[in-house]
């Protein structure tokens, strides 16, 4: 493995998520100031996601062209820009136009995979795709702490400031120290690109551009599901992403109305599972790979999962930290397994130089379910508190089984698309 570029990528993908942690957890509240109706403080919270959704497979395919490099670079310095108008955004729009912004940088997280899967071997790749997932844990344990402080004591234009003077940090140690890993990419050229740009409006395709989004997705849904294993995994991405987020949307209403938690408790219980997600995530899984293989490991994640969902809303008012924290830990180490090993394995099964655009609507798959989970974890709480993490456990059952039925593919990167096992 090349240890010299990951570290730079996986500072990148860290900053971002700091960054991320700093300003989300003050969205609602922040929202809420500026006169949001609860409708517009959902699409606040939704917008990120939705652009993660539409630009994440545009990243992945254009890092397969001109280079996984220039689409950092200009992903990351869009993800800075847009926190420089987030500490001035003042007004809904402004705010709305910030966060789809960042949402939009931020979708390089495809492009970021695809980079690892360039710079690793087969044995090494989940282990890289496991720190990526450590990374994202060290941004949401640092981040919210960093965020509450600075809008205490400065404001909310100081949250912004420093948000963007990290990821700008990271820009200019990504143009220093983050070399090319596609080495099948064609030379970057602003102004060939630029060219290419202009004749496409004069020819009209902006207009176009959802019909051309249609068809990018047609296309890389036909080559995902032209492989068994491909679309079963992805399949499994969806309906694990979406019981994990719909479980989450009801938990901080399940523990301060049924537990009684106060939100320093929120922190602390927000606190110790991302600590034991940063151990896994962050170098257990690796040596786990290797004793178990990606297959097994994948199954357990499953598993403990499910235990780590199905019986939180069981458990006893006054067991919150002692029997709850037992299934807490379930629910950060089957996390932990199953998203990197998805994502690693999807990888591994991708056809040869396709990897950044599969990896680009896996990460929109990923980004769907996490705009539907809301909605169905907030539906389904007002119906019965039982009900999200009752659904989440299903879900994480029938990923159980889809976990089952890939032990009898052998796992391989094929050439082309005619080399598929078609469903």
């Amino acid at each position: 493995m090349k240890k010299s570029p990951l570290v730079i990528l996986l500072l990148t993908v860290m900053l971002d998520l700091i960054g991320f942690g700093i300003v989300l957890p003050l969205l609602p509240t922040y929202a809420k100031d500026l006169g949001a109706s609860p409708f517009m403080i959902g699409l606040i919270a939704a917008i990120f996601s939705i652009m993660q959704f539409i630009f994440s497979p545009l990243w992945g395919k254009l890092s397969d062209k001109i280079g996984r490099r220039p689409v950092m670079l200009i992903s990351i310095f869009i993800t800075a820009v847009s926190y420089l108008i987030f500490s001035q955004s003042d007004n809904i729009p402004l705010l709305i136009f910030a966060r789809g912004l960042s949402g939009i940088g931020s979708a390089n997280i495809a492009a970021a995979q695809a980079y690892i899967t360039d710079v690793t071997d087969s044995k090494s790749r989940s282990g890289a795709m496991g720190m990526i997932g450590a990374s994202f844990g060290v941004g949401f344990i640092i981040g919210p702490l960093i965020g509450g402080l600075l809008k205490h004591n400065y404001g909310i234009e100081m949250v912004g400031y420093v948000a963007s003077a990290l990821i700008f940090i990271d820009f200019i140690l990504a143009i220093f120290l983050l070399p090319e890993s596609n080495k099948h990419a064609r030379k970057f050229k602003f102004s060939m690109f630029s060219r290419r740009v202009s004749s496409g409006a004069e020819n009209g395709s902006s207009g176009s551009f959802l019909k051309d989004k249609a068809t990018e997705y047609i296309e890389g849904l036909k080559l995902t599901f032209s492989s068994r294993p491909l679309a079963l995994l992805m399949i499994a991405n969806y309906i694990f992403t979406f019981a994990i987020v719909n479980m989450q949307v009801a938990s901080i209403l399940l523990w301060k109305e049924y537990f009684g938690a106060s939100d320093q408790d929120i922190g602390y219980i927000f606190a110790y599972v991302g600590f034991f997600s940063v151990i896994v995530q962050g170098g257990l899984i690796s040596r786990l790979i290797k004793k178990l293989g990606e297959h097994k490991l994948f199954l357990w994640g499953h598993i403990f999962t499910f235990a780590g969902v199905f019986f939180v809303p069981f458990i006893p008012q006054d067991s919150l930290f002692s029997a709850g924290l037992v299934i807490l830990l379930c629910f950060a180490i089957g996390t932990s397994l199953v998203a990197p090993i998805n994502l690693s394995m999807i990888s591994l099964y991708s056809y040869k130089q396709k990897q950044g655009q599969i990896l680009g609507l896996s990460q929109s798959v990923n980004s769907f379910a996490r705009i539907m989970g809301p909605f169905s974890g907030s539906i389904l709480y007002g119906m019965n508190f039982h009900a999200p993490y009752v659904v989440a456990g299903a879900l994480t059952v029938i990923g159980t089984f889809i976990a089952l039925s890939l032990f009898k593919y052998k796992i391989e990167a094929l050439e082309t698309a005619t080399e598929t096992d078609s469903i």
